[in-house]
């Protein structure tokens, strides 16, 4: 239980002591600081419950509160709303134990198990900006559920089996003929056979052959047969594939690992197939597949829709599976290897219908029981000034790597503290980048687009990621001067920055759990910047290493020192690293 959560239920344990029980407290901070930094309006509901006036059920509850030392200036305003603050001795007491223990001030969720989808990288193709939002809010709500005590893995979720990998081999074959995996004579283990492409070289395959699959016939029409042979396991092109898989997969988690971004499991759609004879049985016996042009199709329309919801379709009429029915495959496998009480699909908010079809089609059959939850978690798009996607200066989808890039080239150009020697530069300004981009992509409500400006977000000052590294940096740094030791206490409180920190550390807990529930980190980032900008406001009205009151310094350092380790925490949470200088 946290120490907002004990708070809560001691005033609870009081409200009841006054004669009435309550069973959600309706506690809020206060605007007014000045009336009191909380206040209690149950006097209200409990009027009605009760047939009594508000102002004197109010009185009653106020008499039990002041026999309590933990709170003081208690009063009533109006017509029954209890204003109360903190006591010093309080305030104390939690800044303590929240140093000591920054889990103490956390609310501990009941364990169950998360899969995470926040991947979909496709294979042989470059991760663009669009996968930014996906990897950064998904790693994000991860790490938070992990925090708060469920049991979450993510799920990179590949793009591995599709049509376009069919056309990239196609294009391979148009380049390179000779291959041995295009000899049906072949005999000899492909597995020796030496590959004369890289992940670049794929990179710029990937747009070239879809392109001429769209202007060439014949072209698509190869491409589709090729990706029935990769999907029946053709010896030669199926060895193929698994190559390209391999050179690609391996730049794709360089990438996300730039990004500070994990994933637990690694499959790809091809992996999720093997489940697709078991999937379509289950459908064929539950007799919702319907025939439709020599597809097979699952309607999932329902009576009180208010816009055409279109039939999933399960089998395309050349045989092979369609991108709904390897969602599908991928729960089943899910389900059967982890057992999920949820499921998020972090994906852009524009893919709302595809999750609707899906969810749908799987509540059809008996995959997964009623209780099992299953959400879409979608996001806005990241825009450039113009308020458009964010894109290259000659109006191309900008990749992942350009768009990392160009942020290291702005921070690299902000290292200038010469204690940080040359060859450290490179790993510090990329963590700063990192910083920046993340914190950014965070910052807003994510279901909200919003426009991305580099030279803004890399900034030291505002509301930034650097600024938060540089801020937590300099805490640190003033802790190891002060030679500070995690057995010392804070005893005083001399001034309000100092008040207004510990209410601020107090309201942790409900920034979490806020965040959990709405699936977003926003609130999160806006309350590591208000921390972090109250605590250098105290900093700047006080000397904390040439205070000559030691009691009161050991005080300020415990500030310190609980204010790092809450923001230390919280950065991690959003997959944030804390270079050692800046």
């Amino acid at each position: 239980m946290s120490l907002l959560k004990e708070f809560e239920e001691s005033l609870k344990t009081i409200v009841k002591n006054a004669g009435y029980e309550v069973e959600n407290l309706s506690l809020e901070t206060s605007n007014r600081k000045d009336l009191g930094e909380y206040q209690l309006n149950d006097a209200m509901q409990l009027a009605k419950t009760y047939h009594k006036n508000p102002r004197e059920i109010a009185e009653e509850i106020v008499k039990e509160i002041e026999k309590d030392d933990r709170f003081t200036n208690i009063n009533i305003a109006g017509p029954g709303f209890i204003n109360i603050s903190l006591s010093n001795k309080y305030k104390l007491e939690i800044l303590n134990k929240m140093n000591k223990d920054v889990h103490s001030n956390i609310d501990k969720k009941e364990k169950k198990r998360i899969i995470i989808d926040y991947g979909g990288a496709n294979v042989a193709k470059a991760l663009h900006v669009g996968h930014l939002r996906s990897a950064n809010i998904g790693e994000a709500l991860k790490r938070l559920a992990i925090l708060l005590g469920y049991d979450a893995l993510g799920d990179a979720h590949l793009g591995d089996y599709g049509r376009p990998l069919g056309f990239v081999i196609k294009e391979i074959k148009e380049m390179y003929p000779e291959l041995p995996y295009f000899d049906e004579n072949y005999k000899g283990d492909y597995s020796e056979v030496e590959l004369p492409i890289s992940n670049e070289d794929l990179e710029k395959i990937y747009p070239l052959a879809s392109q001429k699959a769209k202007e060439d016939e014949a072209y698509l029409e190869e491409g589709r047969i090729i990706t029935v042979k990769i999907q029946s396991h053709e010896r030669g092109y199926y060895d193929l594939w698994k190559k390209i898989v391999d050179i690609s997969k391996a730049d794709i988690k360089a990438t996300y690992e730039d990004l500070n971004v994990s994933f637990e499991i690694w499959n790809g759609e091809s992996d999720e197939m093997e489940y697709f004879e078991e999937l379509k049985d289950i459908y064929e016996k539950s007799g919702v597949l319907k025939s439709s042009e020599g597809a097979q199709i699952i309607e999932v329309a329902k009576e009180d829709d208010k816009a055409p919801m279109p039939p999933l379709l399960f089998i395309k009429s050349n045989g092979s599976a369609s991108y709904e029915t390897t969602d599908l495959a991928t729960i089943l496998e899910r389900k059967k290897n982890y057992d999920p009480k949820e499921i998020w699909y972090v994906v852009d908010g524009r893919q709302s219908l595809h999750f609707d079809q899906i969810f749908r089609a799987i509540r059809k059959v008996n995959i997964l029981s009623d209780d099992v939850v299953l959400e879409h978690i979608g996001f806005g798009t990241m825009n450039g000034k113009d308020g458009k996607p964010f894109k290259t200066r000659d109006g191309g989808v900008m990749n992942l790597k350009q768009l990392i890039d160009l942020v290291y080239q702005e921070t690299y150009k902000k290292i200038t503290n010469e204690s940080i020697k040359e060859e450290e530069k490179p790993e510090v300004a990329k963590k700063v980048a990192i910083a920046a981009l993340k914190y950014a992509d965070l910052l807003p409500y994510r279901g909200t687009d919003y426009v991305f400006e580099v030279e803004k977000f890399a900034d030291l000052e505002g509301k930034t990621g650097p600024y938060l590294l540089y801020s937590t940096i300099r805490m640190k740094s003033l802790l190891n001067k002060a030679n500070h030791i995690d057995t010392d206490e804070a005893k005083e409180i001399k001034g309000d920055s100092e008040k207004e920190i510990i209410l601020t550390l107090l309201e942790l807990p409900r920034i979490l759990n806020k965040s959990i529930d709405s699936k977003s980190l926003n609130d999160i980032a806006e309350y590591l910047y208000n921390l972090t900008a109250l605590y250098n406001k105290f900093y700047s009205e006080n000397k904390v290493l040439t205070e000559e009151n030691k009691d009161l310094q050991e005080s300020w350092l415990v500030l310190t020192d609980t204010v790092y380790k809450v923001n230390k925490l919280l950065l991690d949470v959003l997959g944030i690293n804390i270079p050692e200088k800046m």
